[in-house]
């Protein structure tokens, strides 16, 4: 998924990105590029990593499973 979103304004150490269906998403300023200012256009890529989600479900099971039944 790709987004467009335009820097409205900082708010202390956040910034509040608008996007084309004036959505709000609150970043980290710190997370941002460098020499970032108000009504720069960013663009947002987002993507699942279903490598690591699985990854994730099996610590999961694992720690339950250790929980659950100690003496194994």
């Amino acid at each position: 998924m790709h987004i467009k979103a335009t820097i409205d304004r900082f708010e202390n150490e956040k910034a509040v990105l608008i996007t084309k269906d004036k959505d709000e998403i609150i970043w980290p300023k710190n997370k941002l590029p460098e020499e970032t200012t108000e009504g720069m256009v960013l663009n947002i890529n987002i993507s699942n990593n279903k490598k690591n989600t699985e990854k994730n479900k099996e610590l999961a099971k694992k720690i339950l499973n250790e929980i659950l039944n100690p003496e194994n």
